[in-house]
């Protein structure tokens, strides 16, 4: 029998975390909170958006090639305090909250996303969920601790015919660590 579930992850040991349950008796998607306050900051009150003014829009092409607008333009990490262990064929998706555009203006930049089963215990970040998003809107948003960020969906998942004879590696970070993009 395979097993699923939800852990507090050793540093939020002593925060007063809850782990993610579902709300309602129909409720595919357990509910996520945010471990910490975090605020989400406008694309307006980024410094990309400060640095982007009349002069620089005659001269776009010198702004799209400087790598540091790429980094200025990052999602926020909410992170969650709350790790998932889960069978093998199996992965955890998470989902943003629906309320999220209309309420907050926030989206999950990557749509959803995917935690398998190998992430749990990792050892850079202990197997830590965190929610990525952007805010898309023109005020901060102030996510408070304990707020519902986002879902997470237990999912099976299916293996192609010749899976088995492509070499894998075992994981070896946490968040992203499965390869370069």
């Amino acid at each position: 029998m395979t097993t699923r579930g939800f852990e507090i992850v050793s540093k939020y040991q002593n925060e007063d975390l809850t782990l993610p349950q579902r709300s309602t008796f129909q409720a595919a998607g357990y509910d996520f909170e945010a471990a910490q306050d975090i605020v989400i900051s406008s694309i307006i009150h980024q410094d990309a958006f400060r640095k982007l003014n009349p002069l620089a829009l005659t001269r776009l092409d010198k702004v799209l090639a400087d790598p540091s607008w790429q980094e200025m333009l990052k999602p926020v990490l909410i992170p969650t305090g709350i790790k998932a262990y889960m069978g093998a064929g199996e992965y955890l998706q998470l989902v943003a909250r629906s309320s999220a555009p209309i309420k907050k203006r926030m989206m999950m930049p990557n749509g959803v996303g995917v935690v398998d089963a190998d992430y749990y215990d990792n050892t850079s970040n202990e197997g830590e969920i965190f929610f990525q998003y952007i805010n898309f809107g023109l005020q901060d948003v102030h996510i408070k601790k304990g707020e519902r960020i986002g879902q997470g969906i237990f999912l099976p998942y299916l293996l192609a015919d010749n899976d088995q004879t492509i070499p894998k590696a075992q994981r070896q970070g946490g968040f992203g660590s499965t390869g370069e993009y």
